[in-house]
Formats: C-alpha cells, sequence, structure tokens
C-alpha cells in the first residue's frame, strides 16, 4: 500500500433499458430527479444501492427497477455492461455497475415522484441535458463497447455533464487495438504538453482511430491516425489551406506527423447530427445552417477553370465487389447511368469537403452553432460533390431541401442536377462494395437504400 485509508466504496446498479425507437435508433429510458436529492433536476438512469450483504448485484437492479419504474424485469434478461469507477467533485468514491436490458413486463412510468418528476425514451446518440455526470459516463462507456471505465471528477467540477469537463477515462479490453501508440502518445503531448486521459472515441469502422485527449492544464484535443498517406496529406491540407476561413466551425490544426499519418486537432462543441431527433421547425434551422456553412466551403478559394470527368474508372472493381447485394436490375441501371454520365460536361473546381453528411456535421444547440469536421476526403472538385451524402438527409423531406438551398444562396443548376444523380449512383456502388469488404453493414444498407430511391425517381 502506498496510502494509510483503504477505499470503502459502496456499490450502486443502474438499468439501461433500451428499446428501438424512430428510424431504427436505439433509445434508453431516463428519470430526472427532483426534490431534495442530488443533482436534482439531472437526468439519470433508473438507479440504486443495494439493501445489504443479503442482496446480489442482479437482485438489487430487478427491486429497483419495480420501484422506480414500476416494470418487472426477468433476472435472466439482465446482461452485464459496463463498470465504472467513480468519484464526485466532493471526492466520495463508488462503484457503478451498469446492466442492459431489453424485455420487461409493464409500462415504466414515475412511481416514487418525491425524488422523480419525469421520464421518458431518448435516442441513445442525442441524450438530454442536463444529465448526470457520473450517468453520462457509463453510456459514454457502454456505446464505445467498453467494458471498463473510470470517471474521477475534479474539486470544483460540475455535478452535471459538460463536455470541456467530461472524466471519462475507458479502460481497454486485454488486447484491444484502442491503446494509444508510445511514439502517438509522444507526439501528441510535444504538442499540447502532459496529457492525463486518453479516451477512445473512434467509430466502428475498423480502420478508424481517434483519441479525445485532456490535459493536465485543462485543454482538451483529438488525435487521429489517417489509415493511408493520401488521407493523411487531403487533410492536413485542407485545413493548413482553405479550412481556417472557416474560422469557429472547424478544428484547428495544433500539429502534425506525415511519419505517423498523425495530426492534433482542437476540440469544436456539439454533438453529431448523425441520428439526432429535432422539431421539423428546428431541423429547417439547421439544415438552413448546413447550406450557409457549405457555401463558405465552396468559397473558401477562388474556383478553378472547369476540368475532371466522373470517377469512372474504378467502377468495374467496385460492381465486383458490390454485385452480390445488388437488386435485380440494379447492375443494368449503374451501367445505364456511367453511360450517360461520361458525356456530362465538366464543371468548375472548388474546395469540397469530400464527405459532407450528417456524421460529420455537430450541432451545438445552447450556442447556436454549427461545426463540420473531418477532411481527410477533401480536394477539389464540383462544388455538388458535397450534396451527394446530404441529399439522402433530405429525401422525402422537400423543406429541408427548401432550407439548405435557401443557406447555400442558390439552386442547383441543370448540369450540377444531373452531375448529382450520376455521382449519387456511384457513391452507392462504391459505398456497398467499401462496406463488404471491410464489415460495414451500414455502409452497405445506406448504399442499397440510396441505388433504390435512385431508381424509383428515374420510373415513369
Amino acid at each position: 500500500m502506498t496510502g494509510n485509508q483503504r477505499h470503502t466504496e459502496p456499490l450502486d446498479v443502474h438499468l439501461i433499458a433500451l428499446r428501438d425507437g424512430a428510424a431504427g435508433h436505439p433509445e434508453v429510458l431516463l428519470s430526472r430527479r427532483a426534490g431534495d436529492v442530488y443533482a436534482a433536476g439531472c437526468w439519470h438512469l433508473v438507479s440504486g444501492h443495494l439493501d445489504g450483504p443479503w442482496e446480489d448485484m442482479v437482485t438489487a437492479l430487478v427491486r429497483e427497477t419495480r420501484e422506480e419504474a414500476g416494470v418487472v424485469v426477468d433476472p435472466a434478461d439482465v446482461r452485464a455492461a459496463v463498470t465504472v469507477h467513480h468519484r464526485s467533485p466532493a471526492g466520495d468514491a463508488r462503484l457503478g455497475v451498469f446492466f442492459e436490458v431489453k424485455r420487461w413486463q409493464g409500462i415504466p412510468q414515475v412511481m416514487e415522484p418525491r425524488v422523480c418528476d419525469a421520464m421518458g425514451w431518448f435516442v441513445l446518440d442525442n441524450l438530454p441535458e442536463p444529465m448526470v455526470a457520473y450517468c453520462r459516463a457509463g453510456l459514454d462507456a457502454y456505446r464505445a463497447g467498453a467494458r471498463m471505465a473510470v470517471h474521477f471528477q475534479e474539486p470544483g467540477d460540475p455535478i452535471a455533464y459538460v463536455p470541456d469537463a467530461d472524466r471519462t477515462v475507458l479502460v481497454p479490453d486485454p488486447g484491444s487495438p484502442s491503446t494509444v501508440p508510445e511514439e502517438v502518445r509522444a507526439f501528441a503531448e510535444q504538442a499540447v504538453g502532459r496529457i492525463t486521459a486518453w479516451t477512445d472515441v473512434s467509430c466502428a469502422r475498423e480502420e478508424s482511430r481517434v483519441w479525445r485527449a485532456h490535459g493536465a492544464e485543462g485543454g482538451i484535443w483529438y488525435i487521429k491516425i489517417h489509415q493511408n498517406d493520401r488521407f493523411h496529406q487531403r487533410e492536413v491540407g485542407a485545413l493548413r489551406g482553405w479550412v481556417p476561413s472557416l474560422g469557429a466551425a472547424a478544428p484547428r490544426l495544433v500539429a502534425a506527423d506525415e511519419r505517423l499519418r498523425a495530426v492534433v486537432l482542437s476540440a469544436v462543441g456539439g454533438r453529431s447530427l448523425h441520428g439526432a431527433v429535432h422539431p421539423p421547425e428546428h431541423q429547417q434551422r439547421i439544415f438552413h445552417r448546413i447550406g450557409q456553412l457549405t457555401a463558405a466551403i465552396h468559397s473558401s478559394a477562388p474556383p478553378r477553370p472547369a476540368a475532371g470527368s466522373l470517377p469512372l474508372g474504378k467502377l468495374e472493381r467496385h460492381l465486383d465487389g458490390a454485385r452480390a447485394y445488388l437488386a435485380p436490375g440494379d447492375e443494368d441501371f449503374i451501367r445505364a447511368t456511367a453511360e450517360k454520365a461520361a458525356g456530362l460536361p465538366a464543371l468548375e473546381a472548388v474546395p469540397t469537403h469530400g464527405d459532407l453528411q450528417l456524421r460529420n456535421l455537430r450541432w451545438d444547440e445552447a450556442a447556436d452553432a454549427l461545426y463540420v469536421i473531418d477532411f481527410e476526403r477533401s480536394e477539389e472538385g464540383p462544388a455538388i460533390r458535397d450534396f451527394v451524402r446530404l441529399s439522402d438527409a433530405w429525401h422525402g423531406r422537400p423543406d429541408l431541401l427548401r432550407a439548405t438551398m435557401d443557406g447555400y444562396g442558390r439552386p442547383f443548376t441543370p448540369e450540377e442536377e444531373a452531375r448529382l444523380a450520376a455521382l449519387s449512383v456511384l457513391d452507392s456502388v462504391s459505398g456497398i462494395s467499401y462496406g463488404t469488404a471491410h464489415g460495414d453493414p451500414e455502409l452497405v444498407e445506406h448504399g442499397r437504400r440510396t441505388l433504390a430511391r435512385l431508381r424509383a425517381v428515374q420510373r415513369p
């Protein structure tokens, strides 16, 4: 022992009750604390303490769920999710064990109005505010696929979650690839000083390697390793070239290492718009801002003369990779589209993001601000290139298309409309092929869905 005091933390149990929400997005049950309790006014999972040494964790979870939410859970339906070692700003530590449950009997409702004034379902990727930081740490670890996390808050930290005071540190599983390579760690600390906490925030795709780093002096940065030299050069080139003209709407390049294919980026605010749920009028405002931001990207450097043809050279390879997942008639439609596209006129070239989709756009409700990230596919090209993946977001919502065009400042030209259709088809085939080869079913389904939509538009 290096200290004189042994840990005697209490044990909490937390219920991660999940159901399928709209559009297939999972939703989690949350309750809002009220009255003379810790963190009153903050959202939290159904949770509680063990009644005594005679009660095990699963029994306690079943009891707390019945007492707080009025539903009955079979112990056989309880699944271990994540364990969090937590310390509050006051210095009290505890161990929280989070359990996943997807089946129960009854309808969740407030059963203890003295300490809870609301209960509801929320999209797991769009959690409400304010939320107890301890609870948010468990859900963030769960979403990241971690089995264990440390969440030691500092004196003066708020009880409610705020990104700038996020103390969540994921504990990697044995053999986990999320461990930060030592040379990347040294590169990052040379750029920003000592880093006290690393959190793996990579997306599910196997090539994604991104960490959120908390500095000893309180700063937050993102460290990213690109999967190939081309992506590294594109992102660094954009961040050093036209991206600074976007101001606070984009991250700032702090450091880059070509040998490691690594970059250190400043943090931006907000939450990803991917999977986010907003009222229709709110969505219209967001898409108007998306149009404005896209216009800022395209005007960040003078346009260059028309050049370049559609990327048809890799079509056969992409078809080979996607063919097993194509619907009857898809390949004929793809080839006919490619044949027509070969004769389309070239469009003038401007800076483009290259992967402009909701996943790479972040919205900060409190600041009323939109941010864009991830420039590894950035290159000069026709402006319409940036609307290929955005167009899926406004499908069936002409109001969102109008809002985007109003923000952009002009409608598409007929030449751009034709090129958008052709690029969307090619992007779908490429996405299906890539998703098949890299185990990304979401990308495969997106490509298939887009092809079906485009074919429906073409039918008389």
